[in-house]
């Protein structure tokens, strides 16, 4: 039994290991900042660490992951107060070389949330994630039919993005 949980939490070590960043930036795709999608992620695997053996059997652990992320964002979202939060002074900004990059980044960030949150999720587990449509409507608990609908109107959306049409251009 002991050697049994001791194994159980090597592949949960593991897997928080290998799939942290792209828990995170999944995270912050589907609207979080920095620190707030750390937090968001920290606690679903928090909430998925105690059922690890039940999800080593799922079909698919990835989407039961981005299942339980998904649902606790929905959850910190209910709780807390989003807006902005005057400071007296102003952070200072770096500028580097990646400037385009920045720019780039900031044009897809800013393309996303202007989707709506059912939209915007589905784009990045789809394509940020990478989960099959099948992954996708597991991780989302909605029929794969609705993934494809919500995709199709979100790629419709993006296209006609201003910020995105000017980034196509320069590529």
């Amino acid at each position: 039994m002991r050697a049994d949980r001791a194994a159980l939490d090597a592949d949960f070590a593991a897997y928080v290991t290998a799939r942290w960043p792209r828990l995170v930036r999944a995270a912050v795709l589907m609207g979080c900042r920095g620190a707030e999608a750390e937090d968001v992620v920290q606690s679903a695997l928090e909430r998925c660490l105690p059922r690890w053996s039940r999800i080593c059997e799922a079909d698919d652990r990835d989407a039961y992951v981005h299942r339980v992320l998904v649902t606790t964002l929905a959850g910190s979202r209910r709780r807390r107060w989003w807006g902005e939060r005057p400071t007296e002074h102003l952070p200072e900004t770096a500028v580097d070389d990646g400037a385009d990059r920045l720019d780039d980044a900031d044009a897809v960030s800013r393309a996303l949330a202007g989707l709506g949150a059912d939209q915007r999720q589905v784009v990045v587990l789809r394509y940020y994630a990478h989960l099959s449509e099948q992954q996708t409507a597991q991780a989302l608990g909605v029929p794969p039919g609705t993934v494809k609908s919500r995709l199709s109107r979100a790629l419709r959306v993006l296209a006609q993005d201003p910020g995105l049409i000017e980034l196509r251009e320069t590529l």
